[in-house]
């Protein structure tokens, strides 16, 4: 087996304060004033750090009109459980058949996950077969060009601003491929990350060196250390009404989510 070494990798803190109102680019809701708002953006996001590599991945960005629509015309999670698992993992039984032969494939790995982190492989493979099958269907839009527009967007800039420089951060470092592909918010790699906890919790668990959220061991050591960070305790339980459950709120909001997660996650572990 692959030798994985669990290092987390040095960044300076990443900041969630958006710049002054005098030094924040100017919003948008149509194509017309993209390429005007990342020249703007160009130098906001060089006084955050962003180097040369980061500013050329910028400047080749494309408004995406496929994430624009998707945000438009978001709906929120409405299903019942039993719904929500039909539609999404067809059944719990199957889809915990199929995550546990992923595990049996390398037990080591998540057990050395698992003692690191003190989450156990349940969780992260309910993640990693939820978010994107794991690994099948991992996003077809540029990560940079959607997490750009949306940051461009004038709804809800001011969250995704601080994503989009981590993104240009990553391409900066070597993390993101300035072309490479993700889901329509910027969401990354096997578990989904936004570029701002990708740039912060990231770990190369290979050794290789670098976090790449597209290669399996970094993206599931990268969300074993979100969840701790976030509050994960180890050993304890993670049914619904738990501390650990209340975790999970953080990996997503919606409750039928979380609920599923656990339901699943119980069923492989046991």
């Amino acid at each position: 087996m692959p030798r994985f070494i669990f290092k987390l990798v040095a960044t300076a803190a990443l900041s969630f304060a958006t710049a002054s109102a005098a030094q924040a680019a100017s919003c948008g809701n149509t194509a017309s004033g993209f390429d005007a708002w990342k020249r703007e953006f160009a130098a906001e996001a060089q006084r955050a750090g962003v180097g040369q590599r980061g500013i050329q991945a910028l400047m080749n960005a494309q408004y995406s009109t496929g994430t624009i629509n998707a945000d438009r015309n978001q709906k929120g999670v409405k299903y019942a459980l039993n719904d929500f698992i039909r539609i999404r993992l067809g059944s719990v039984d199957g889809f915990a058949a199929t995550a546990r032969k992923r595990m049996n494939r390398n037990p080591n790995f998540y057990a050395a996950l698992e003692q690191r982190y003190g989450v156990p492989a349940g969780i992260l493979l309910a993640i990693h077969g939820m978010e994107t099958g794991f690994g099948r269907t991992m996003g077809s839009t540029p990560v940079v060009s959607s997490i750009t527009t949306v940051a461009y967007d004038c709804r809800r800039s001011s969250f995704f601003t601080p994503h989009a420089i981590a993104a240009l951060k990553m391409v900066d470092r070597g993390m993101l491929a300035p072309s490479q592909k993700g889901a329509f918010h910027g969401e990354l790699g096997h578990t989904q990350f936004l570029p701002g906890n990708a740039l912060r919790y990231g770990v190369d668990a290979n050794g290789d060196g670098r976090v790449d959220f597209y290669n399996e061991a970094d993206a599931l050591a990268s969300t074993a250390n979100f969840l701790r960070q976030k509050g994960w305790r180890p050993g304890q339980p993670y049914n619904e009404g738990t501390s650990n459950f209340r975790v999970l709120n953080e990996w997503n909001a919606a409750t039928v989510y979380q609920q599923a997660i656990a339901l699943v996650a119980a069923k492989i572990d046991g």
